[in-house]
Order: C-alpha cells, then structure tokens, then sequence
C-alpha cells in the first residue's frame, strides 16, 4: 500500500515539474515579447522555484520531503502572489495608458477639425504637397484655380498651376525645403487658374506632418487687387507728373508769351508815342508830316492786327467763331491778298509768282476769313524769305478739291520743329535775340479757319535754309450755283456816305475817342452832340430828337447795358426808341451777344473802320436800305 502510494505521488510530482516546465517556457518567451518584463520575471522565478522544488522532491526520501513541503508551498505562493501584484500593476498601467492614448486621439481629431475648420474656413489659398502631388486643397483654393471640387485638384502638381516665367523659381523653392526642411519666406509669383488666367499671388511654405510622414503646406494670397491698386497708382503719379510737367511747360509758355506780346505790342505804340511827340512840338516839315503820319498809321494797324489775331485765336478756343459762308471763287480772294501784301515784296524784291486757276472753285466759305488764311500764309513767306527770293503762289483743282500752295526759298523749318510749326503760340526761335517778330499764332489761325471750312493744310521743307511749302485743300461746292459769275466777291458801292440831316448822340467817358468819333460824323456832314456819361446823355435825350445813339460799353457809374435800359423806358416821343450802336472794346462773341440782347441794334469793336463806322451809321439811320430793327454785329 505504501508502496503504491509513493509511486503516485512521484507520477504527481513529475507532472507537476513537466507543467511548470512548460510554463517556465510561456513565462520567457512572454518576457521576451512584452515592453514591461517585471511581472513575468517574478513569474518566471516563482515557476523556477516551484521546478526546482519538484525536481528536488523527485530526488530525495519521502521522509524529507514530508519536512521541506510546508515551507515551498507558502514561499511559491508568496512569489505567485507578488506577480500577480506585478501583472496587475502592469494591466493597470496598460488601461491608463490606453484611456490616455484615446483622449490624446480625441483632442488630436478635435484639434485637427479645429485646425481643418479654420483651413476651410481661411481667406488664403492653402494646398498640401505631398510627393509632388497636391493632397489636400481647402475651398478657397479650389474658388481661387476655378475647380468644381476639390477632386480636380487633389492628386494634380503643384507646377501645373504656376505660370512659366515664375516656374524656375517655384522648384528651385520645392527643392529647398524638401532638402533642408523649415519654413520659406513670402515670395511674389504668379500661378495660372483653370481657364488660363494668370494671378499674382504671394506664397508662402513649411514643412508639416501629415499622415506617416511630412508635406509641404503652401499658402497663397490672391494679391490681383492690391496689384491693380498699386498700377492705378503708379498710373496716377505719372499722370500727375505728366499734368505738372504740362502745367509747368504751360506757364513757360504763358511767360514767354506774354513777354513776346508785350514787346509786339510796345514796339508799335514806341514809334506811335515818338512821332505822336515830334508832330506835336510843331516844327515839323510836310515831309516829316507824312511820314510821321503814316507811321502812326501803320503801326496802329499792327497793333489792331495782334488784337484781332488775339481775339479770333480766343472764339476759336471758346468754339463761337462764326463763319459767313457762301459761294465763293478762291481766285478771288487770293488775288486780293496777293495785291495787299505786294508792297511788302517789294521792298524786300520778293518776286510774287501767282499761277492762279480762276476756274478752280467754287468752295463754300466765308471770304473774310479764307482771305485771312492766305494773308497768314503769305507774309510768313515774305517775313521768312530773304531779300530777292521767290514765293510762289498756285491754286489748281485737285480732284474734289481745291489746292492752294504757297512755296518759298526763305529759310525752311527744322525737322525737330516740324510737328509743332501749327502749334499756337510756338515760334521756332522765342529768343530775345532772333530775327523775326510775331506772337507765333497766325499758323494756328490758319490751321483752325481751314478745318473750321472742312479742309486740311499741311506744311513740308527739306530742312532749314531749303524754304517751305503749306498746301491748303478746300472741298469743292457739291452743288453748282447758276448765278451769274461775279468774280466771287460781292460788288460795293465806293461812293462816299453822305449823313446830312442826320442828327447823332455820342456817349462816351474817354475823350479823345469821344472827341474822334465826332470828327468823323461831322467830316460826313453828321449833326452830332457828344456826352460823357449815361447821367449827361439822359436829359439831353429827353429834350431833343436824336436819329442815332452811338454808345461805349464800359463807363464808369452806368455802365452801356444800364444806360440803354434807362434810355428804353423812356416815352418814344423823349427818344425811348432811338436805334442804338454800341461801340465798345468788348469784343468777345459774349460780349456782342450781351449787347444786342441788351437791345443795341449793332454792335461795333474797337478800332473801328471810319468808312465803316459811317456806313454802320447811314445803315441804322435807315439811309442805305438797312433797317434799324435787325441788330447786327460788325468786327
């Protein structure tokens, strides 16, 4: 019996060995594999404890073993209950810090929906470059490169986008940081939408994590507005530039002007102021007399030929010259011109060279203002001609046109000068020193009155000293008039005005012009009485019948406008319906407008035509077969 009990126990205690054998194995191999090995080392000692106590039971008498088994069991149960500790420590630890690594998740998904909120949310274009390929592209992107969805873009390069000329620079910047990592600074580039359209952008990039590895996150911002604002300023500032430096050349100009027109009109009134002087110390010869006289006279038309030159150059900027227009045969006038300034050839032996077709025409126009064209022209040629020159004068037909050519051998115009030779108030020499007078207007003139008829002037010259030609074309009459031909110029009547009978009051504060213009009416057998001011003229209106009333426009007190305001209240019988003129140095269109809405039947400029005066009179007195009621304005 105790035999067999003995052989038990030993089959027991062998199976127990070879079992904690194999969990001696399962405890090293477990400490092999997990991150924390304390646990399964104290399970391992223990199992190796426990072993050893087997095999050691195996191996002694019954009797010993009876002796050494109640202090194994509670030492390998001690052990065992450390590792368990140990194991529970480390579940512990495994729970915390699983319950860690899921917060850590959640606040990471929080804060990368934080982040992709505020992405998508951003006014800036921002893509992800991951491989070279774009990963991610917020909606602004996709609004910015004209996608539908951000799957256009996804999966497409970067460099795609980029326009040619800022491609070098964009890889060369991609290659940075995919070497060398961080961030690059702001760069100015350009980047291409879908349609083709190129946008400049500033763009900016860094290095960031993204999935198991890193991409570049690039950052664009449209910067098109502020690109324009920038032009739109630079535009400005030149424009600005341009206008102060026009403004600046301006008032040059205005300078120089006004010193030449002083001295233009300074050198007429020295010669007037000098003879005037001599003449009146009365020892004068009858040949100094004429002379004297003449002078006067002549530089006194000079003078009056600046103004009205002034005065037209001022209608025609002011758009209110007014043209006469009718039938009229360029021959006509050209040779009137051509008679006029012949004088003046010939004293410098300038031969006039005059190939005139009188068949050429007719123009529609106004002759006045034709013939002042081509008396511009050709004093030009004979101021600028030396002394035996030519200038050649020929008028031909020219398909639908009428030509006019004026050529001469004086000295030419500068190629640098050319573009500017029908500028207003521009003279090729303004130096105080050159040869030539004038205000540098009567070109301008010439230019403004022909297109003002519908044609066209031009000037050419081979250089300086190789002379000059101005060709003037005139568009022929459509429709042929079937009038007798008269010449194209209306014929007058010469004879001289006879005012006999006619009674005039002349009003007027200056009295030299008051004391000339009596003289004049007088020398045409005129009655006239004179006042110095509205308040002077008034009762003598109301006492005596007057046929006409000659007014000037700007006197003191009362002016010309408020003194025919109170002459119209007046009875008929006390002179309220005389037929008035105003003469007057107010010359502007304006300024005839404002007279004969005043209700002045003529309006009269000063200097004034004696002849015309006279005639003006006789008109509105009713002697010539005018009629008093019409107001008329007379240059």
């Amino acid at each position: 019996m105790t035999v067999g009990m003995d052989r038990l126990d030993n089959s027991l205690y062998f199976i127990a060995a070879v079992l904690q054998l194999a969990a001696i194995i399962f405890a090293i191999r477990m400490s092999l594999e997990v991150a924390d090995r304390r646990p399964w080392l104290i399970m391992l000692l223990a199992l190796s404890v426990m072993f050893g106590a087997r095999i050691l039971a195996l191996s002694v008498r019954t009797e010993i073993r009876l002796h050494i088994a109640p202090f194994i069991a509670p030492a390998i149960s001690l052990m065992l209950l450390i590792a368990l500790f140990a194991i529970r420590r480390v579940a512990v630890a495994e729970r915390l810090s699983r319950q860690t690594a899921a917060l850590n998740a959640a606040e990471r998904d929080a804060s990368e929906g934080r982040y992709r909120s505020l992405v998508e949310l951003s006014p800036d274009i921002l893509f992800v470059n991951a491989g070279g390929k774009i990963a991610y592209a917020n909606k602004t992107a996709v609004q910015f490169f004209g996608a539908k969805s951000a799957e256009e873009l996804i999966g497409r390069s970067p460099l795609d986008f980029v326009a040619a000329d800022s491609k070098p620079m964009v890889e060369s910047r991609i290659k940075r940081m995919n070497t060398q990592g961080g961030t690059l600074p702001l760069a100015a580039e350009d980047w291409v939408r879908l349609d083709g359209s190129i946008v400049p952008v500033e763009a900016i990039a860094a290095i960031v994590p993204w999935q198991e590895g890193t991409a570049i996150q690039v950052i664009l911002r449209d910067i098109s507005e502020r690109k324009r604002a920038e032009e739109e300023k630079s535009r400005l500032l030149s424009s600005e530039r341009a206008a102060r430096s026009a403004a600046e050349h301006a008032s040059r100009m205005k300078d120089e002007f006004l010193a030449t027109l002083s001295h233009e009109l300074r050198t007429p009134l020295n010669a007037i102021v000098g003879w005037s002087h001599l003449l009146l110390q009365g020892n004068a010869h009858d040949g100094d007399l004429h002379m004297g006289l003449s002078t006067i006279e002549r530089n006194a038309r000079m003078q009056t030929k600046l103004i009205e030159d002034l005065l037209d150059m001022s209608r025609i900027i002011s758009g209110k010259l007014r043209l006469e227009v009718q039938r009229v045969l360029p021959a006509s006038f050209i040779e009137a011109t051509i008679n006029s300034v012949k004088p003046a050839a010939d004293a410098k032996e300038i031969g006039l060279e005059p190939i005139l077709d009188a068949h050429a025409g007719p123009v529609a126009g106004d002759p006045n203002r034709l013939q002042q064209v081509v008396w511009n022209l050709l004093s030009n040629a004979i101021k600028f001609t030396p002394k035996g020159g030519r200038v050649q004068v020929i008028l031909k037909r020219s398909e639908s046109h009428v030509e006019l050519t004026v050529a001469d051998t004086g000295q030419g115009i500068a190629p640098e000068f050319m573009p500017f030779v029908f500028d207003r108030f521009r003279q090729a020499d303004s130096s105080t020193t050159r040869k030539m007078g004038g205000l540098g207007i009567g070109l301008a003139l010439a230019k403004h009155l022909v297109e003002l008829h519908g044609g066209s002037i031009s000037a050419q010259s081979p250089g300086q000293g190789q002379g000059s030609t101005f060709t003037v074309q005139l568009p022929l009459m459509v429709i042929h008039a079937y009038a007798e031909e008269t010449g194209g110029v209306m014929r007058v009547n010469h004879s001289p005005i006879v005012l006999k009978g006619v009674r005039v009051l002349v009003v007027d504060d200056e009295p030299d012009a008051r004391e000339l213009i009596r003289r004049l009416l007088e020398d045409s057998k005129a009655e006239v009485l004179t006042a110095a001011s509205a308040a002077e003229a008034v009762p003598i209106l109301e006492t005596q019948r007057f046929d006409v009333l000659v007014s000037d426009i700007g006197m003191p007190g009362v002016d010309g406008y408020e003194f025919l305001r109170q002459v119209r209240s007046l009875k008929p019988e006390n002179g309220g319906k005389v037929p008035a003129i105003a003469l007057t140095a107010f010359a502007r269109s304006e300024d005839r407008t404002r007279a004969l809405m005043a209700g002045y039947q003529v309006h009269v400029a000063k200097p004034v035509e004696p002849a015309e005066l006279v005639a003006t009179v006789a008109s509105v007195a009713g002697l010539t077969g005018g009629t008093s009621a019409n107001p008329i304005a007379i240059r």
